[in-house]
C-alpha cells in the first residue's frame, strides 16, 4: 500500500498540475490507495499546506540559495510537506518529517534534488525558532504572510473591513470548519434523527442559527450509513441552508434555481415545500445537472425538474412565471477558504471584475421570470461589496418595481437588509444572501 505522505502528495500535485479541487482529489487518491485508516493524516497534510504556503516559501526562500521558480514542482511540494510538519504537526518528530520526504525525493527527484532536500529539511530543523519568525514591517505583507492570503486579497479585504477585522478573517480561514447536515424533513425530523446518530456514537448538537442543521463532531465514515443513503440528510454548511429558510417557499408554488448544481439549495427548497409543488433547476455544465438528479433520488424528491442552461441568456418560456427564483450566483467563493484553500491562490482581482458582469447579466433575466408579488433571491458564497451590495444596488437603482425584504433569522443581525455571514463573526462559511419583491 502506498505511504499516506505520498498520497499526500500526490494529491498536492493533482491540485497544483491540474487545478483540481482540494476536497474531491483528497477523496480520489485516499480511494484509489485504500489509504482510509491514515485519511486524517493525510487531509491534515494536505489542507495544512494549502493553508499555510506563502508562509512556508517565505521561510523556503530565506534558506534556498536558488530562486523558487527554480524549484521543480515535486521538490517544491516535498520541502512544503516537511516544513509543515515540523512546524504544525506537534506529533511528527523533525527526524520523521525530513526522513520521509528525503524518501519521496528519491522516488520523485533525481540524486542532487535528494541532497537538496535533505540540506534544506536539517538546516530548518536546527535553526527553526530563528527561520520561523517573519520579518517584516509593513502591517498587510505580515497578515499575508503569518495567515497565507495573497497581497491582493489582503488589500482586497483591509479596503473593505480594516486592519483588525481582515487579520481576525484571513486567522479564521486557517480553522477547521464545523461539519454541519441538514435534516431531510421530508423523511424525518431533527429530534429522531440526532437519536439514530447518537446511537451510532457521533457527537451532534443543534446550530444556533439553522432549524435544519445538526453540528457533527466527529463525522468520519458519515456517508456510509443507511441514514444518509436513504436520503435522511445532506451535507451542507449553515449558511447554505438559511438560504432556504430566507426564501421559505410555500408548498405548491413554482420556484426556479437558476445555477442550481450540485442541488444542496434546492433539495433544501424542495424539502421546505413538503415535496408539492414545481421547480426547475438549471446549471450551465451537463455533468453537474447530473449532480442535481442524483442528489433528487437519494433524497426521494419528485417535484425537482433539472435542465442544462446558461443563466446569462434569457429563456421566454420562463417569462412570469415564477413565484419565487434563486441566483445562488457564480462568485469567488471568498468565503469558503476554509474548505477550499486553494482558492487563495487560483483567484485573482481581476476575477472578481469578470464575476461581476455575470452576476449582473444573470440577475437582469431572472426579474423577467418573476410574477407581480413574487420574490428574487440574490446569493453568494464571498464576501465583499463588489459581489454583494454593489450587484444588488445596482439592480435595484435600474429595477424600480423591485424593493429587498427584511431578513429576519434567530440569533443573526442583518445590516441594511442585507444578511452577511463571516467565518471569524457566525462560524460558518462567508455568505451573503439578498432578498427582493416584485411589487409592479
Amino acid at each position: 500500500m502506498i505511504a499516506s505522505r505520498e498520497v499526500a502528495f500526490k494529491v498536492l500535485l493533482d491540485i497544483w498540475e491540474n487545478g483540481a479541487y482540494s476536497n474531491l482529489s483528497l477523496n480520489k487518491h485516499i480511494r484509489e490507495f485504500d489509504a482510509y485508516s491514515d485519511e486524517n493524516f493525510i487531509r491534515e497534510i494536505v489542507y495544512g499546506v494549502l493553508e499555510n504556503e506563502i508562509y512556508i516559501d517565505y521561510i523556503i526562500e530565506k534558506m534556498s540559495k536558488i530562486g523558487l521558480k527554480r524549484i521543480h514542482k515535486h521538490i517544491f511540494i516535498l520541502l512544503r510537506m516537511g516544513i509543515y510538519q515540523m512546524v504544525f504537526m506537534d506529533g511528527v518528530p523533525d527526524r520523521a518529517a525530513v526522513h520521509e520526504s528525503v524518501e519521496l525525493s528519491k522516488k520523485y527527484g533525481n540524486k542532487g534534488s535528494r541532497g537538496f532536500v535533505n540540506g534544506m529539511l536539517r538546516n530548518f530543523s536546527r535553526n527553526k525558532e530563528d527561520l520561523s519568525k517573519i520579518r517584516v514591517k509593513d502591517k498587510a505583507k505580515k497578515i499575508s504572510i503569518k495567515y497565507s492570503h495573497p497581497m491582493w486579497m489582503v488589500n482586497y479585504f483591509i479596503e473593505e473591513f480594516g486592519y483588525e477585522f481582515t487579520e481576525s478573517l484571513c486567522k479564521a480561514n486557517n480553522e477547521t470548519p464545523n461539519f454541519t447536515i441538514r435534516v431531510n424533513e421530508i423523511v424525518t425530523n431533527k429530534n429522531d434523527l440526532k437519536k439514530r446518530l447518537i446511537d451510532r456514537n457521533f457527537e451532534v448538537k443543534d446550530s444556533i442559527y439553522s432549524k435544519s442543521s445538526i453540528i457533527i463532531k466527529n463525522p468520519k465514515n458519515i456517508t456510509d450509513l443507511s441514514e444518509y443513503k436513504d436520503g435522511l440528510f445532506s451535507i451542507q454548511d449553515v449558511s447554505s441552508s438559511l438560504v432556504g429558510e430566507v426564501i421559505n417557499p410555500e408548498p405548491y408554488s413554482k420556484l426556479l434555481d437558476l445555477c442550481a448544481a450540485p442541488g444542496g439549495k434546492t433539495m433544501h427548497l424542495a424539502e421546505i415545500m413538503n415535496n408539492k409543488g414545481d421547480i426547475i433547476a438549471t446549471d450551465i455544465h451537463p455533468h453537474r445537472v447530473e449532480l442535481i438528479e442524483k442528489n433528487a433520488k437519494r433524497l426521494n424528491i419528485n417535484i425537482v425538474k433539472s435542465s442544462v442552461e446558461d443563466g446569462m441568456k434569457f429563456n421566454e418560456s420562463y417569462k412570469n412565471k415564477f413565484d419565487y427564483c434563486l441566483i445562488d450566483a457564480p462568485c469567488s467563493g471568498l468565503g469558503t477558504i476554509r474548505r477550499n484553500p486553494e482558492i487563495k491562490l487560483s483567484k485573482n482581482a481581476q476575477d472578481i471584475d469578470s464575476l461581476v458582469k455575470i452576476q449582473k447579466k444573470i440577475l437582469e433575466n431572472a426579474k423577467k421570470y418573476i410574477k407581480k408579488d413574487g420574490f428574487l433571491i440574490y446569493s453568494t458564497c464571498t464576501i465583499g461589496s463588489k459581489e454583494n451590495d454593489n450587484v444588488v444596488s445596482h439592480f435595484l437603482k435600474n429595477n424600480k418595481n423591485f424593493e429587498l425584504v427584511d431578513i429576519k433569522l434567530k440569533n443573526i443581525e442583518t445590516k441594511d437588509k442585507f444578511l452577511k455571514l463571516y467565518p471569524n463573526i457566525h462560524g460558518t462559511d462567508g455568505f451573503f444572501i439578498a432578498k427582493m419583491i416584485r411589487k409592479n
